[in-house]
């Protein structure tokens, strides 16, 4: 099963990016502060196509390349503050603000490097925005997406979305097929942090990458 969602958790963490710099001229009509959650992910969705397509063989070859377009594309629009806050539940409390700084960005990269590839398999028409129905929530709004993987099977992907302090739509998690990222990380994260304490669990994932998360994952299954 998580094998079969690996393109979709791809798909997921890509799809909640701005414009990639293959397709800037194209969100510069509508800028991401004035869409609201729904719409930003049907754009970013089309947009991503458009910075694969053609430029697949040349990401392929050069992974730092991947990752560094998904860096310019995606911190833009992801709450990585928020989400790191969330992801290290009551441990962010006990944390320095320099190991929530740390945390923050070495979770990020880790889950950036993990996924990256996925990307490569993506092509237009891969994800379905559902109709949004209900109220604006700056706190919490919800967009729901249908994924179509390689089999043709549909896989339900949500994001989660609040307004920042300048009134921009940010995503701060994902739910695949009920599943959030944000609460698995976070069971995950308070296991390892109660094991070998949080410095340790940081040094980790910055020497470790995503060879850290892959022990995790282990550690829970």
């Amino acid at each position: 099963m998580l094998r079969r969602l690996a393109l979709a958790t791809a798909i997921a963490f890509g799809a909640v990016a701005a414009a990639p710099v293959f397709a800037q001229d194209a969100a510069a009509a509508a800028p991401a502060s004035t869409q609201a959650p729904a719409q930003v992910v049907q754009t970013i969705a089309d947009q991503l196509a458009t910075a694969i397509e053609g430029h697949r063989d040349e990401l392929k070859k050069n992974r730092e390349k991947l990752i560094s377009v998904i860096d310019d594309v995606f911190l833009p629009h992801f709450d990585l503050d928020y989400a790191s806050i969330l992801v290290l539940g009551q441990h962010a409390r006990e944390a320095t603000p320099a190991q929530r700084e740390r945390f923050a960005k070495a979770f990020y990269n880790s889950i950036t490097h993990r996924y990256a590839e996925g990307l490569l398999n993506y092509s237009r028409g891969r994800v379905k925005v559902l109709p949004f129905n209900g109220d604006l929530n700056d706190k919490r709004t919800v967009v729901r997406t249908q994924v179509v993987l390689d089999d043709g099977k549909l896989v339900s992907i949500d994001y989660a979305f609040r307004k920042d302090r300048g009134g921009n739509w940010k995503a701060y998690d994902v739910i695949i097929e009920g599943i959030s990222y944000v609460t698995n990380y976070r069971n995950q994260v308070d296991a390892e942090i109660r094991k070998v304490g949080i410095e340790k669990l940081i040094t980790n994932l910055e020497t470790q990458g995503e060879g850290a998360l892959e022990s995790m994952d282990k550690g829970q299954s």
